[in-house]
């Protein structure tokens, strides 16, 4: 699964990079750190969560991998100079709060340590990526960086080709299709997204943006599969937006005052 959806984002922003002028690593030591995020983020993480949400249920895995933005937060406020502004970690625990209640909700009693100990392990290697991505490669093309990361996780995920030949000549199309879609979407767009973001925003206040996914997972399974969320889902949907609002909206608002004082003092 890891090694097809990254297959398919590389062969999409391979496409993209042939119409821009991308603007590659200058030094042995970026290329390196390039490659390490790259096989931590793409192959690693992704390859740790799969696992995990064999043995346990997919709720508990996404609580756990979650704590990964208060990881963040943390160790960027200690090591990276961005403090921790009591408002980011009122609004993570708002938010994991919020994450409770939905795997509470969706709870199927599927779990094992084995699934505990994998979804922990991703929730790491998730946080480690972010702040190696911010401190070292925020400054750098986010378009190449990502496509180099990508390719690095796709080359470190081809020890799985013979299963993937295997498994997807005896799976529904629909199936693969889907994961092909988890490549181009979630992983070659999304990712640019994120790579660009993360060259403004601090890494704790970009992070705590994914604890909007649990909340978004419940709104759209309502609106497009017609699941009507139990209540302490749709109580827990409530306090992940609550709490991602309460991170992302101050850092938005002090952004877009920075950004108006710097045009008047242009005009000026």
């Amino acid at each position: 699964m890891s090694l097809l959806r990254m297959s398919a984002a590389v062969v999409v922003l391979s496409a993209w990079m042939l119409f821009r002028r991308p603007k590659f690593p200058t030094s042995t030591r970026a290329w390196v750190i390039t490659l390490i995020w790259g096989v931590a983020w793409f192959a690693g993480y992704t390859v740790l969560l799969n696992a995990a949400e064999r043995s346990i249920d997919a709720g508990t895995a996404a609580m756990i991998v979650n704590i990964a933005p208060l990881i963040v937060a943390i160790f960027a406020g200690l090591f990276l100079g961005e403090g921790l502004p009591w408002k980011l970690v009122v609004g993570i625990a708002v938010s994991l709060a919020g994450i409770v209640l939905i795997t509470i909700a969706s709870f199927s009693g599927v779990v094992t340590i084995g699934g505990l100990l994998l979804s922990l392990a991703a929730a790491i290697l998730y946080a480690a990526s972010v702040l190696l991505q911010k401190h070292f490669l925020s400054r750098d093309d986010s378009v190449t960086v990502t496509w180099a990361g990508i390719m690095a996780g796709t080359i470190a995920c081809l020890v799985f080709t013979p299963d993937l030949i295997t498994e997807v000549a005896d799976a529904p199309m629909n199936i693969t299709l889907q994961v092909i879609y988890l490549g181009v979407v979630p992983t070659a767009i999304a990712f640019n997204l994120w790579g660009y973001a993360i060259r403004f925003l601090p890494a704790g206040v970009l992070s705590s943006s994914s604890l909007l996914v649990p909340a978004l997972v419940v709104v759209l399974a309502w609106l497009v599969l017609g699941e009507v969320p139990p209540l302490l889902a749709a109580l827990g949907g409530t306090l992940c937006l609550l709490g991602a609002a309460f991170t992302i909206v101050p850092q938005m608002l002090r952004s877009s005052s920075r950004s108006s004082s710097s045009k008047r003092t242009g005009h000026s």
